[in-house]
């Protein structure tokens, strides 16, 4: 019964260190000016006190199936709030929205590792006030009560003061942003003007497709680029490929990696075009290419500022844009398909991000289809930052 005891203990500990962690990171980075900056800290340590009433007064587990439950619920709460975590470290630390909870996709792991941490805490709390030789039943259906009532009141005050010092800083421009300048007074260069991808950049891209509606699967891409260096893995998931991707140049050095096959060395030229923001760049807009460009208007993409364009492209341009297209399309001939890139132009004079789409005849891409569909986002923030690039481990 000690050792159980003391494992309980432990996992209590565990979920209060990451809740403390949590609080911790925020209090001390999170500052994008709203009046309630602290607070939002300061709310995130009730859920370190209830973690730490676990630590005093830990549940206990009568038989072998109750203590495997209770400590599952605890492993599982731990298991939530780590990627959680990082999640919020990378947000800060990017430089990323305003908001720490910028939509309820983002919302409701925080509110799984509230409710999981209140009933942990609930059983042992309940136990206390009851007394040991309180009957189960009465005592599970206390701690239950009590553990949805302190997770409501909560993740209430949480959201609360959150959303609240969101709200202040509704119309203030960003102090800062992954996407480059916060200035309102600098103006982005118009559709047609000359612009770059920065000397370095985080990337990602995201490919995905369909054939008369029917989705064919797609890619998610991310990695970084110093000069013309740069590297890059990607999950990759289609009809046509499935396991792990990626591609690296270093010098004249390149790497290459299809799915299904490990890291092999190729020549520097193999993989030139394989650097995402770069590709887009000279496939797609050069300064021939946006001569016709249409200007949307002046978007604000996370608190930067940038002149939103488009223009009409076709199925090989696509193709030399995003060369990645191959896991969706293979070899097939697009050049009768037809679409639209849409591109973001920062204040620095810098491309950031660029979405595309093309739709053309289904049987280029399966027998007897009708219609078909490739769309790819391409991401670059953190242009001009201090970035290294290695070559990866194979």
């Amino acid at each position: 019964m000690r050792a159980r005891v003391f494992e309980m203990r432990l996992l209590a500990a565990s979920l209060t260190a990451l809740w403390a962690a949590t609080s911790l990171l925020v209090l001390a980075a999170y500052r994008p000016g709203g009046p309630a900056d602290l607070l939002v800290g300061v709310a995130l340590l009730v859920p370190v006190g209830i973690a730490s009433a676990a630590v005093v007064w830990p549940p206990a587990a009568h038989g072998p199936q109750a203590f495997r439950l209770i400590g599952g619920l605890a492993v599982g709460t731990g298991l939530i709030l780590l990627p959680s975590l990082a999640v919020l470290w990378r947000q800060i630390a990017d430089r990323g929205l305003q908001t720490l909870v910028p939509s309820l996709e983002a919302g409701y792991p925080w509110v799984l590792a509230i409710l999981g941490t209140s009933l942990f805490a609930a059983l042992g709390v309940a136990r206390r006030v009851l007394g040991p030789g309180a009957a189960r039943r009465p005592r599970l259906a206390a701690s239950l009560g009590a553990g949805f009532g302190i997770a409501l009141f909560t993740a209430s005050l949480l959201a609360s003061v959150a959303v609240g010092n969101d709200l202040a800083l509704a119309g203030k421009p960003a102090g800062s942003s992954q996407f480059g300048p916060t200035d309102p007074t600098l103006l982005p260069p118009t559709c047609d003007a000359l612009i770059t991808t920065g000397s370095s950049a985080r990337l990602s891209l995201t490919l995905s497709g369909s054939i008369d509606r029917r989705p064919m699967g797609g890619a998610r891409v991310r990695g970084a680029r110093a000069g013309l260096d740069f590297s890059w893995t990607s999950e990759v998931a289609t009809i046509r490929a499935l396991g792990l991707g990626g591609a690296a140049l270093v010098g004249t050095q390149g790497w290459l990696r299809e799915p299904g096959s490990s890291w092999g060395r190729v020549p520097g030229r193999a993989v030139e075009d394989e650097s995402i923001d770069l590709a887009v760049l000279r496939a797609a807009l050069d300064t021939e290419a946006r001569a016709a460009a249409e200007e949307i208007g002046i978007a604000y993409v996370e608190g930067a500022r940038a002149r939103h364009c488009r223009l009409a492209i076709d199925g090989d341009t696509f193709q030399r844009a995003f060369p990645q297209v191959r896991w969706l399309a293979g070899d097939a001939d697009l050049h009768r398909w037809r679409g639209e890139l849409e591109y973001w132009i920062f204040t620095d004079d810098q491309l950031g991000r660029a979405d595309a789409w093309i739709e053309g005849e289904g049987f280029t891409l399966q027998a007897g289809a009708i219609r078909g569909r490739l769309d790819a986002s391409m991401i670059a923030t953190e242009r001009g930052s201090s970035i290294t690039i290695v070559a990866p481990a194979r």
